[in-house]
This record gives C-alpha cells, structure tokens and sequence, in this order.
C-alpha cells in the first residue's frame, strides 16, 4: 500500500501543498513592496538550511509523534501504516491485513463499530479513555481520510492514540477518594437518623431514606416517630436547605431538639415556634422545612404544624386522597413569625404520608405536579406501611443516581377487626358531683376492668391509680371533669382532664402533709406518667400501665 496516496488528505497537507505555490519572495521584498529597513549586520556564515514542516515526508512526521498512530482503508478497514508509537507498544503489525486481524487490541477495545461510523459518515469521533491490553489508558481519536475523487468505499481513517494513563489514575483515585467522602457521608447521615423507629401502639409506620446523587454532598432531610405517652404518638419530617456535612449536622441537632421540645407535650405550632429560634442560634444563614403532627386515637385526627414544609397526604379506607392545608407558618431558621396548627381526618383504614421535596420535585414540571402524581400514586397504593414506602418511591421515579434526598413516613390507622378489635378498647365517665364522684369513679373504673379481664394485681393497681388522678382533680382541678380508660395490646391507659390549666408535678411529701402524696403514688406504681395542657383551657393528667405478654395474661385469668 502506498503510504503517500493517504498522506494527501491528512490537516494541513491541503494548506502547504499551496504555500509552495506561491512565487517567493526575494529577501530584501516585502508581500507589499515596501523595502524593509537596514540590517545592523550581515552574517558571513550561512546557517545549516532547516527543513519546512512541507517538506518533510508525512511518514517520518508520525514515526516521530509520540502517540500512537495507525491508517486503515477500504470497507473492511486493511492495515496501511503504523508508526514506531504504536509498533512498540503492540508489536509488529503486517500491512495489508483486515485491522481485526492485524490489530486485536482496537477490536478488544470496541472502536471497530467508531471506524465503521467514521467511514460512513466522514466525519471524526473520538473515544475517551480506554484501558488497552499493554495496561496503558489511550484516548481514541478517528478521522477520515479520503483522496480526491475517491468514492465512499474507498475511504480511509487514521486513528491517533494519546496515552492518557496518568489522567486516567489520576481520576480513578480521585473517584475512590470522593466515593470514600460520599460513604463517610451517607454514614453520618444514616448515623443521624432514627436507626428504629419507634411503634406507637395504635399505628403502623414505615420510613425510608434515598440519599440524592452520586457526590459526597448528602443532604439534610430527617424523620422520626416519638411516643408522647397516653396513646398519642409524634410525627415529624423536615428538610435542611442546602447539601454537606454542614446541613446533615444542622439536621442532627434539629432533630435531637424536637425529641426534646416533644417530651415537654406541646402543641404543634409551639414546638416549631421553638425549633425557628433554635435554628436562629445554630446558624443564621441555615434554613429547614419542617412537619410536626400529634395523633391522638381518640379523637381520629392529625393536628399538625408546618413550617413551609410540603402538604401531609391522607388515603382513607376507599381510596380518596386529601391534601392537607398550606404551611402554617415560614420555615424554620426565618425568626419572627407566629407558626399555627391545622388539623387532618385520620380514621381508622386511613394511610398518612410524609415527605419532602426530593419525592416530588422535578426541573422540568411543577411541583403541584409532582404532588398531583403522588396523590394518584397514594389512591392506588395498598398493603403494609412499607409497602406503600416502596410503592411511593418506585412511582416517583427515584434511582440511586436521583439528584436530591428523599425521605418518605408513611403511618397507617389500623381498622381493627375481631379478637384484634378487642385488644383496642375505650370506656369513658362524666365526672359530675362532688365528694361522690371520686367511689363512682373507682367503682366505674373496677367493673370496666374486669370485664377486660386484667389479672387482680393488674386491677387493683389500676384502680388505686383511677382513685388517685380523680382525687387531685376534684381537689386542684375545675369542672368539666372526664375519666377515660383505654386498652392496647401493650398496656392500660388511665386519663383525667378537667377545665384548670395548672400542670400537676411529682414533689416530696412532708411526714405532717395531708396531700402531695397521689402524683408520687401514681408515679411509683405507674410504668409512666405525664400531663399536658389540652386544646381550649384545662389539662389531662395521665398514666400507663405495660400489659403482660399474651401467654402470661392467659395463666394470670386461667381459674
């Protein structure tokens, strides 16, 4: 094959070719025939003549490139140069030969369908980075190269090989260090993050958390479940602004906050009133969105509050979606704002969702779009907690390649059924009178457990207990009063309210004091205890008492 039939076509060839055409131009002559100034000084000795780049033969040119360069032709690609580059680092090649014969390593590599590509289309493609058979990085560019009037068929490309091998080591460890740094990342993230979630007893709740992307900058999306005590169980979600460690740590110490501020059984929007000053203190320039929401069993719904956080979803036992109202406050971290709470039907067979943004929020629609697919996604969804999660997170498209964090709650109320049914039992009494109302109360509260079939110490306790809360809100307390037990299958509830909003606290009895004594009994007897201020003036007073496994009770009633 000859070479220089194919060296006519390779840049620059065109441009030189007509540079020799060109008439020369004497020394002392310029293109525009202007005369150019004296020389301070002739030289006597002529330098040794140095070669154009055009009068080189292209052959040397390329034996002489570092990279790797090869030529073929034709349809089925035949071999007609390599250089001194590529024969050192494959090994001779024979010319003339189909290159999927006489060059193995480009097929390995698959650039044999580029140079079919090339050849068709006659325009250059390059091929970045890839690791030959001799264990060295090459980046593959092929152009076409075609004599005049040449047909198609008759087409040749040269391919160049840049040795990249350095580049690509180089990236290969900084890809190990920044997937290191996205572990470390995640981990911390997880590590903030509830590692159980707790299990309210008239709920089922299921979570999950899809860290966005594939850099090491994780975000600062969070959840939990707290249980409150008296049956009523905690729900929050939340979203720091912004990626990092920065945001996941912000995130930790908002969420250790709510944990606190919960324990203190507040309504919604005070809990969030304090988290926007707290997220104030811990950095000014750090924003959140946050849900808090309380679900008390006996009353069926969701009072929530909502720092600029997405609306709560609701599914009820025939498939149809509500949305909860808008944010009832600014986000958290903003300062100076009145936060409220709203409230949300969620009767038993209904099914809660809690998200944020990365669920729902897309570059190319908007976001009430996005939200619209989830409720239709919700209607459709059914099964346990998790279920729904997976179900949730399948339908909004989320991959481990997603650009943005999803954390996703979902909370089901259990439409009970049975022998389920009757592990889930309320009974209630007006407390009206006066000095009479404390007997009819324990009388009250003894007929109601034995009919629940409690084990006699079980009893008794629980009826000390009734006697107890009712007697310091007939001597502390104003009217209306209310005497409510309850029964799970994990423990007997025992609440008081009445119209004073003075909470009650445990304190040490002096030997001469005729009272004081029955929050300090309750709290010695009673698995737990508390109180907390209830919606329009007044209090509850409340405590619980742990159920015994179902095997133990069945030997306790046995006659």
């Amino acid at each position: 094959m000859n070479f220089t039939r194919w060296s006519a076509r390779l840049p620059g060839t065109q441009r030189r070719a007509a540079a020799r055409t060109d008439p020369p131009l004497t020394p002392d002559r310029r293109p525009d025939g202007s005369v150019p100034a004296a020389r301070a000084e002739q030289l006597t000795d002529e330098s040794p003549p140095v070669p154009a780049v055009d009068e080189l033969p292209v052959r040397d040119v390329l034996d002489r490139v570092p990279a790797l360069v090869a030529l073929v032709h034709g349809p089925d690609h035949r071999l007609a140069y390599v250089n001194d580059a590529y024969v050192g680092a494959f090994g001779t090649r024979a010319l003339g030969e189909r290159a999927r014969d006489a060059l193995p390593e480009l097929f390995e590599l698959g650039l044999f369908p580029l140079l079919d590509q090339v050849q068709r289309s006659g325009r250059p493609r390059t091929l970045k980075s890839r690791k030959a058979p001799d264990g060295r990085s090459y980046t593959f560019t092929c152009t076409p190269v075609t004599e005049p009037h040449a047909d198609d068929g008759d087409r040749g490309v040269l391919v160049f090989a840049t040795d990249v091998t350095d580049h690509a080591e180089a990236a290969a460890r900084l890809r190990a260090s920044e997937g290191r740094q996205r572990e470390t990342a995640v981990t911390l993230q997880r590590s903030l993050l509830p590692q159980e979630l707790e299990e309210p007893d008239d709920l089922r709740v299921a979570a999950t958390y899809h860290p966005g992307g594939t850099e090491a900058a994780v975000g600062g999306d969070w959840y939990d479940v707290i249980t409150l005590g008296g049956g009523r169980s905690a729900l929050v979600i939340g979203d720091v602004m912004g990626r990092g460690v920065r945001a996941a740590a912000v995130m930790g110490q908002l969420r250790t906050a709510v944990r606190a501020y919960a324990r203190l059984d507040l309504p919604p929007h005070e809990v969030l009133q304090l988290l926007d000053g707290l997220a104030t203190e811990i950095d000014a320039n750090q924003i959140a969105t946050c849900v808090y929401a309380i679900h008390d069993p006996n009353e069926g719904r969701l009072v929530y509050a909502s720092a600029g956080h997405l609306p709560i979803l609701v599914r009820d036992h025939n498939g149809t979606v509500q949305r909860a109202d808008e944010p009832t406050g600014p986000p958290l971290g903003t300062g100076g704002w009145m936060h409220t709470s709203g409230s949300i039907a969620l009767t038993p067979g209904s099914t809660a969702v809690l998200y944020t943004d990365g669920l729902v929020e897309r570059r190319d629609e908007d976001l009430d779009e996005g939200i619209a697919a989830l409720e239709r996604a919700l209607s459709g969804a059914t099964g346990s907690p998790q279920v729904v999660c997976d179900r949730l997170v399948r339908s909004a498209g989320v991959t481990p390649d997603h650009d943005d964090d999803v954390a996703v709650l979902v909370l089901q109320h259990p439409a009970r059924k049975g022998a389920e049914a009757e592990r889930f039992r309320n009974a209630a009494l007006e407390l009206l009178g006066g000095v009479e109302a404390a007997p009819r109360a324990r009388a009250f509260a003894s007929g109601v457990l034995t009919s629940w079939r409690f084990p006699t110490d079980l009893h008794d306790l629980g009826v000390l207990a009734t006697s107890e809360l009712v007697a310091n809100s007939l001597q502390h307390g104003t009217p209306p009063m209310r005497l409510r037990l309850r029964r799970t299958d994990r423990r007997l509830i025992i609440e008081v309210t009445d119209g004073d909003d003075h909470l009650p606290r445990r304190r040490r009895a002096e030997p001469g004091d005729e009272s004081g004594r029955g929050i300090a009994i309750v709290a010695t007897i009673a698995s737990n205890w508390g109180s907390r201020r209830t919606p329009g003036g007044g209090k509850a007073v409340w405590c619980e008492f742990l159920l015994p496994k179902p095997t133990e009770e069945r030997k306790a009633v046995r006659p």
